[in-house]
């Protein structure tokens, strides 16, 4: 009888093992069978009289990965099956930013959706206690909804030197500007699709977003800080508005830029790594190769975008831009970081296609 509980013993652990075994192959295979996520398209190309503007609600609720997923969420709902082209996402907080582009890549892979451009920022804060992330995509509608085209208008700073002074004050100067510059490209305010206020401070938000809402009441609406402790007091309102029939063209010096071709070019963000000038210029040339690739130049860019992390930087890309984009546009906002660590700036671009 022992001899037996004894052999039943070494069956039973025997079985065991083999069960062990075979679970821990099983967890091999599916460590195996996961995938990473795909990489984001560095540019798109899309059909500007097509173009929606969209701004996903804020939410203090959970951490930044259950944000992003709620926001691409709400995205969805809002485009209702249109095709995303583009998200720029503002992060403010700590999270890794990576995150954010892993989890588009991954959503969007999930629902068998063409992957968007992404341009990521960290910002300062949001005006939502808890608020980690907003997105403001652009999606291409089956049908036109600007027939003559865009105009893109840049950030318009009105700053102090005192970076406790209230913002509102400034804001209105700085909507103003806007105001002005879109009469100019021959819109008003009825044509306004988005508007993107950066603040030095979210203290008494709603006194900004009551001149905005005022002024521009059926566009999507942004409220971003710029950094968490800014070394002055700035309001600065970036727009893009619907083109009217008959504008004219604009002068040399214009202030918006007005996309009417059948086709523009998206791109993400461009980084640069490193803070002196070759760095800075490296990552023009990086973006100038990735417009080749998509059949345009330098000379085809009618709106840039840039994200520096302090004015050194800012005069850097000053000293630079024209000698890539020589007709552009440009729209300038220092922020709080970006996704590299050892990144100086930021830059994203509109092109014209043909």
């Amino acid at each position: 009888m022992g001899i037996s509980r004894v052999a039943a013993a070494a069956v039973c652990a025997l079985l065991a093992a083999a069960v062990a075994g075979e679970q821990r192959k099983k967890k091999e295979e599916i460590t195996q069978t996961l995938q990473l996520p795909k990489d984001l398209p560095p540019a798109v190309t899309g059909d500007p009289r097509h173009f929606t503007f969209h701004t996903t609600p804020l939410s203090g609720k959970g951490l930044l990965s259950a944000q992003v997923r709620d926001a691409l969420r709400n995205l969805a709902r809002e485009t209702g099956g249109a095709t995303v082209l583009h998200i720029r996402a503002f992060v403010a907080g700590s999270g890794d930013l990576r995150r954010v582009r892993d989890l588009v890549s991954e959503v969007f892979t999930d629902h068998k959706q063409a992957l968007p451009a992404l341009s990521l920022v960290r910002a300062g804060g949001l005006p939502l206690e808890g608020a980690q992330v907003v997105l403001e995509a652009v999606a291409s509608a089956k049908k036109e909804v600007n027939p003559q085209g865009l105009v893109f208008l840049p950030a318009f700073p009105v700053t102090t030197d005192n970076p406790s002074d209230a913002v509102a004050p400034l804001a209105s100067r700085s909507l103003e500007q806007l105001r002005q510059a879109t009469k100019e490209a021959g819109s008003g305010p009825d044509d306004m699709l988005r508007v993107t206020c950066f603040l030095s401070t979210l203290d008494n938000v709603a006194d900004t977003r009551k001149l905005v809402e005022a002024e521009y009441p059926h566009a999507a609406l942004d409220y971003v800080q710029t950094q968490r402790t800014p070394g002055r007091a700035i309001a600065a309102c970036e727009a893009v508005a619907r083109l009217r029939a008959g504008a004219a063209k604009p002068a040399a010096e214009s202030r918006a830029a007005q996309v009417a071709a059948q086709h523009v070019v998206l791109t993400g963000t461009q980084v640069s790594y490193g803070y002196q000038e070759p760095d800075s210029r490296l990552a023009f040339e990086r973006l100038i190769r990735t417009l080749e690739s998509m059949g345009v130049t330098g000379r085809s860019v009618a709106f840039a975008r840039y994200y520096p992390l302090a004015e050194p930087i800012a005069a850097q890309i000053r000293t630079l831009r024209a000698n890539f984009f020589p007709t552009a546009v440009n729209s300038l906002v220092v922020v709080e970081g970006l996704a590299s660590m050892d990144a100086g700036f930021a830059v994203d671009v509109v092109a014209l296609k043909d």
